[in-house]
């Protein structure tokens, strides 16, 4: 299994195609929407098909092999 990136964020969630999308790890909003319904992303381990679904601080978020720990940043 490859490293954990590790993803800081200054609000309390962020959307999941969102996340995607300021990530560059998709090309577009409509691309990360395709992508999260084929079924290509997952949050902490399972399958997510919902396109705005909410990630918050230490969820991981995993596509194509790679996976994304969110953390808070703290003020």
């Amino acid at each position: 299994m490859s490293q954990i990136n590790l993803v800081e964020i200054t609000t309390e969630y962020i959307e999941l195609n969102k996340f995607l999308k300021f990530e560059n790890l998709v090309e577009s909003g409509g691309h990360a929407k395709l992508v999260i319904a084929d079924g290509q992303v997952r949050l902490n381990g399972k399958v997510v098909v919902q396109t705005r679904k909410k990630v918050r601080d230490g969820d991981i978020v995993t596509l194509a092999g790679e996976q994304y720990k969110i953390v808070v940043a703290q003020e």
